[in-house]
């Protein structure tokens, strides 16, 4: 099944992706990074998953998300009716939950529950018993329980059922994780579950403040996927709700994404504050203030949902990997490189919370100071970039110009907020400039007419179109239009852009070349084209970037042009900031892009 093929449900501590077909093959409870108890996704149908179809051939299945909700209905027709499956799980402070429920909708319709649970990645098969509370499966920590009035019986490690729904019936099925060592939490009523469910969306959504532009319904269906991304209890975003989908078929480039990048801070508040959602801004900021919490020098570029900083990365050698693109890897060994732009990115999301007018946590200030006076000792050291590369470290050019905006905004923080710099804003403003003459002189290539990858370089990086996004220098300035239009010149592959060339692949990452292109660089590069006043062109990039999201709305971190489907792990919300920031930028004559600097 395509990735495409996928919906997502979530509870905003966890999330599942739902086929076509009505089966959940991934689910990851009690958080978005514990072990999935349906991993079919990463391998096989042993590997768990739970289905629920009809019985006769299906002759039409159509699918939608029920108005501003993250509730799925998918509805499947055959010969004698038609029913409709209602996917959700509950936004509530207690056990998570899934819920399920198929309602008649014409005639009779025969159909068939199947249900593989398999602890830990598919790995673990659980102990399964009847209880007067229901259907019972424990595993180590890990127990859940199945709740629905259809009886079920067990066949070769599976739990099996078959029904019949009538026309204005509704059938419940509610599976619920707890504690192994505890109780069963009390039972669930399905349809008050729902219920709430839908009105916590609709609440939410209706705070939108993105009303009159053309593009709503797109920019709300991107913000409920970001807050469905969003670890409730701490605030931290996580980038994807998978691990491993590839960013090449059959290839290597796999890797886990349910963890919290710094980098994606700074457009992520863009998101939240350009559409209205404060809350949601200052529930991040807070979250990465606690998270990069301590001695500057240990500031990681990731961090799991709540905070947690050992991420080990290994691999699951029994799952084969989506479409057998193995390794199947989970962690991620990113959280230890040094990557200098997430400095900046940290640095410029607490002046965007700042020029919001979030209100201010005193602590950020300080440890602001801190992060600078690092800066101060190792701006000018390689690093990995925000490529993450698995190669030699190098003084990547875009590394260095986020190394200008974290000292920018410091001083920024002093000239237009009045925080007090201790004397050294001097010292600062000094160190700005240095940097700037540096990125100048040896990250602009006069033979390429153009700035590069990294100092030295020939090869051009989609990373540089930051350059105008982050006020390094005006979109309009001769160096910056000419890295603009040769990248699009280069990177660009039927419409879509490139992170860097792919005869770069060996010696940058040490990996094969192959991946897919990257969708948030090609939402950069419409906002470099909105700057340089090229709106046509950049609506034309915009709306190719709508065309290829799936009949959800939904965007993964890739797409494979010569393949025509999305590729890597889904849904991204990288690609999702990127769609709202666009629309803003789009949309107003002077969006985002346009004021990234100002207070």
């Amino acid at each position: 099944m395509k990735i495409e093929d996928y919906g997502f449900i979530g509870d905003t501590e966890s999330g599942a992706l739902v086929g076509r077909d009505g089966s959940i093959d991934w689910l990851c409870f009690p958080r978005f990074d514990s072990g999935a108890c349906f991993a079919k996704l990463l391998g096989e149908r042993k590997h768990g998953c739970w289905r629920i179809w009809p019985v006769d051939e299906v002759r039409a299945a159509r699918r939608r998300y029920r108005g501003d909700t993250l509730i799925l209905e998918t509805e499947f027709e055959t010969e004698r009716g038609a029913v409709r499956l209602i996917d959700f799980m509950p936004v509530r402070e207690t056990k998570p939950d899934v819920g399920r429920i198929v309602e008649g909708l014409r005639g009779e319709v025969r159909l068939q529950m199947e249900l593989i649970i398999r602890f830990d990645y598919g790995k673990i098969v659980p102990w399964v018993r009847r209880r007067s509370e229901g259907l019972e499966a424990v595993a180590g920590p890990d127990a859940l329980i199945l709740r629905t009035p259809i009886k079920t019986r067990g066949h070769n490690l599976t739990t099996v059922a078959e029904f019949t729904v009538r026309e204005g019936e509704r059938v419940p099925f509610v599976l619920t994780w707890y504690p192994s060592n505890e109780n069963p939490p009390r039972e669930v009523n399905a349809e008050h579950a729902l219920r709430d469910t839908e009105n916590f969306w609709t609440e939410w959504s209706g705070r939108c403040t993105y009303h009159d532009g053309e593009w709503c319904d797109a920019v709300r269906r991107s913000l409920i996927t970001l807050k469905a991304l969003t670890y409730r209890p701490t605030g931290g975003i996580i980038a994807a709700a998978t691990t491993s989908l590839p960013e090449q078929l059959g290839g290597v480039r796999n890797w886990d994404y349910r963890y919290c990048w710094l980098r994606d801070a700074t457009f992520t508040l863009y998101s939240l504050m350009q559409a209205g959602y404060t809350e949601e801004a200052q529930a991040w900021r807070d979250w990465l203030l606690r998270a990069i919490a301590g001695s500057p020098s240990q500031m990681q570029i990731l961090y799991g949902p709540a905070g947690e900083r050992r991420l080990p990365e290994f691999e699951l050698p029994w799952l084969p990997g989506y479409e057998n693109s193995a390794p199947v890897r989970i962690g991620n060994a990113a959280s230890r490189q040094f990557q200098l732009d997430v400095y900046g990115e940290v640095m410029d999301s607490l002046h965007q919370a700042r020029r919001a007018k979030i209100p201010a946590e005193p602590a950020a200030w300080r440890m602001q100071r801190q992060l600078v006076r690092f800066l101060e000792e190792h701006w000018n050291e390689p690093d990995e970039g925000i490529w993450e590369v698995r190669g030699p470290r190098r003084h990547f050019t875009h590394s260095k110009i986020m190394a200008w905006v974290a000292v920018d905004r410091a001083v920024c923080a002093v000239e237009k907020f009045g925080l007090d710099a201790n004397g050294d804003l001097e010292r600062w403003r000094k160190l700005r400039d240095q940097i700037r003459d540096e990125v100048c002189q040896q990250g602009f290539n006069n033979a390429r007419g153009a700035f590069t990858q990294f100092y030295g370089s020939e090869k051009l990086d989609a990373a540089l179109l930051m350059l105008p996004l982050v006020g390094f220098l005006p979109a309009k300035d001769p160096r910056v239009q000419a890295t603009i239009e040769a990248i699009e010149s280069e990177l660009m592959v039927d419409g879509f852009v490139l992170r860097y060339h792919p005869d770069q692949a060996a010696d940058i990452d040490g990996l094969p070349p192959g991946e897919g292109t990257f969708l948030p660089s090609t939402f950069w590069l419409a906002d470099c084209l909105a700057l340089l006043g090229r709106n046509d062109e950049a609506r034309e990039i915009f709306e190719r970037l709508l065309a290829i999201r799936n009949d959800l709305g939904l965007l993964a971190e890739e797409y494979d042009t010569r393949a025509k489907r999305l590729v890597g792990n889904f849904p991204q919300a990288f690609s999702h900031v990127g769609l709202v920031n666009t629309a803003h930028n789009l949309s107003r004559e002077h969006g985002p892009a346009y004021r990234r600097r100002e207070t």
